[in-house]
């Protein structure tokens, strides 16, 4: 299962050889300072947006890679029936959102929450 990590002035999500298979990408690295707002979606398909666009998904199972929307584009692996540590981020980010099914969402965003930032600028 993913795991987020921060490494120096990143945030990382790394991904077994299975979900980068399953994501068509490889682990998604994105700086700190993009970062906006931390949330866990009790319902893994609420984190879901946008049209699926690369990746792979299996309805009712997992939902894996890049979603696309109007104002941006989302990365996900996301598994159903488990929780999702949402990572929302500022626009200059290459991602919208990270919603990532993790094993200890509670866990991850406790190592997240200190850095998110209290202006909550875009």
């Amino acid at each position: 299962m993913a795991s987020v990590a921060v490494e120096g002035t990143d945030i990382v999500v790394r991904l077994s050889w299975r979900e980068k298979a399953l994501a068509h990408h490889r682990n998604v690295r994105v700086p700190v300072s993009a970062l906006r707002q931390l949330y866990i979606e009790p319902d893994w398909w609420r984190a879901l947006r946008g049209e699926h666009d690369r990746g792979t998904c299996i309805p009712g199972q997992v939902c894996a890679g890049i979603r696309h929307l109007r104002e941006g584009q989302d990365f996900t692996l996301v598994r159903a029936g488990t929780p999702v540590l949402c990572v929302e981020l500022r626009r200059a980010a290459p991602f919208s959102r990270l919603a990532i099914s993790v094993p200890d969402p509670e866990k991850a965003m406790g190592t997240l929450q200190p850095l998110v930032p209290r202006d909550r600028l875009e």
